[in-house]
């Protein structure tokens, strides 16, 4: 019976977060808490499962605030402009470098880990670009996705902090084992896009002929001033709050949270405090400039902080009452032998299209910690069955239908979802299933 009000209570959650009916933060307090009831637990007992659950997400939740925070700002300051302006520059009048070069802009873009700011700062840049050389506006998505999504795994971005949510981990130690994951998939993305990169090129010269499609490439090259055009975007240019005379010092103030990050000396929540501290009155001394710099980006740190409270507080319950304890004993009984072993690479290997169906809340405040006890209970560790469903979802982010940011990246380059999801889909689903295959290998699943 526990088993199935705790199974009941995850469904019922995760059809409410798929079709979007509430925030999840009111999906994830209420309904455990009424399973809970169901089960027979009183109030003072709930409570001190919310305790149990509260303390497992705090540094992850506090880490988030100020991440989003001090990423915000020091993209504010400017200090990614000058690298995504000159890679625009280098790679204009030339379909190969202009592909490369996308994949490179988009994941400097995406180290704050925000989807939304990346496509805002990518699509009005290269689109033009794109256009005048008469390239597939498709290609930009598949390209900035892919990139963006390998990005993704950053700690301070939201798949890994629910995973390390849901698992009672530190974020910065389960992200160590998969940086090489990332430098791995950042070198299929580059590969993805040099072999797209010919391919567009071939078509480019099969369309206008191969005499007129070099000249109107050659002539592209001329014409393009690609650093104006993008400061006609919302280049530092046109940024009241861009700082790039102190470029230098941003730099070694974002270096140095990095390398704090990566040492793991201190707590990520206190490096990115550190961090802000410095950048906040560094590139805005006056007191109103630093209140609304923290104004304008409260919303998200404060959106994704909610979300990861509630999380606690849906995991605190459904541990506390034993049910993800009866889900796992229950799932093995009747689980064959054979698959049980292999079930975080099933779910692994389907986690793309898994992607379109769920919402992130839902793959892994759901979906997650159901194969992780399931997994468990055949000797599959939970970091690995953690890292094949993160590994294998993560690349398909941006095409997903219920991520808002690719709304966002349609809007802005006039196109559809379903000619998005046709295009990007094969290429990203075969990414992830690679790279899930590379992780088994190299130790990391």
């Amino acid at each position: 019976m526990l088993s199935l009000i705790g199974f009941l209570t995850i469904l019922v959650i995760v059809i409410l977060l798929i079709r979007g009916k509430v925030q999840p933060i009111i999906a994830m307090v209420l309904i455990p808490i009424l399973g809970a009831f169901i089960a027979g637990f009183g109030l003072g007992e709930i409570g001190e499962f919310f305790n149990e659950g509260i303390a497992t997400v705090i540094n992850v939740a506090v880490m988030f605030i100020f991440a989003i925070l001090f990423f915000g700002v020091m993209s504010d300051a400017g200090l990614f402009d000058p690298l995504i302006n000159k890679m625009v520059a280098i790679s204009r009048g030339n379909i190969i470098a202009v592909s490369v070069a996308t994949v490179f802009i988009a994941a400097i873009a995406h180290l704050d880990g925000s989807g939304a700011s990346t496509f805002l700062i990518t699509i009005p840049a290269l689109l033009p670009l794109y256009k005048r050389l008469n390239m597939n506006p498709y290609l930009l998505l598949l390209l900035v996705g892919g990139s963006a999504a390998i990005m993704n795994m950053v700690p301070w971005a939201g798949p890994l902090g629910r995973t390390a949510s849901v698992l009672g981990e530190d974020v910065t130690e389960l992200w160590y084992p998969l940086i090489p994951v990332q430098i791995i998939g950042m070198v299929l993305m580059i590969g993805i896009a040099v072999f797209l990169g010919f391919r567009e090129k071939k078509k480019v010269e099969q369309r206008f002929g191969k005499l007129e499609g070099a000249a109107a490439l050659e002539k592209t090259a001329k014409d393009i001033d690609a650093d104006n055009m993008y400061d006609k975007k919302g280049s530092s240019n046109e940024n009241p709050n861009a700082r790039p005379k102190l470029l230098w010092i941003n730099t070694i103030i974002a270096l140095g949270v990095i390398a704090l990050l990566v040492s793991g000396i201190i707590p990520a929540g206190l490096a990115f405090m550190i961090g802000l501290g410095f950048a906040l009155p560094i590139n805005y001394p006056k007191m109103k400039d630093q209140t609304e710099r923290i104004k304008a980006h409260a919303s998200s740190a404060l959106t994704m902080a909610t979300i990861i409270l509630a999380a606690g507080t849906f995991l605190g319950i459904l541990t506390g009452t034993g049910m993800m304890d009866a889900i796992a004993e229950d799932g093995v009984k009747i689980m064959p032998e054979a698959v049980g072993p292999y079930l975080h690479l099933v779910i692994g290997f389907l986690g793309v299209p898994l992607d379109l169906l769920t919402s992130t809340d839902a793959y892994y405040f759901g979906l997650l910690p159901v194969v992780e006890q399931i997994a468990s209970g055949f000797g599959v560790e939970s970091v690995s069955t953690a890292y094949a469903m993160v590994i294998g979802n993560i690349v398909g982010t941006f095409v997903s239908p219920l991520a808002p940011a690719v709304w966002l990246a349609l809007g802005l380059s006039g196109l559809e979802m379903g000619r998005h999801i046709k295009y990007s889909l094969p290429w990203l689903w075969g990414l992830s299933i690679v790279l899930v295959i590379i992780a088994v290998f190299i130790g990391v699943i």
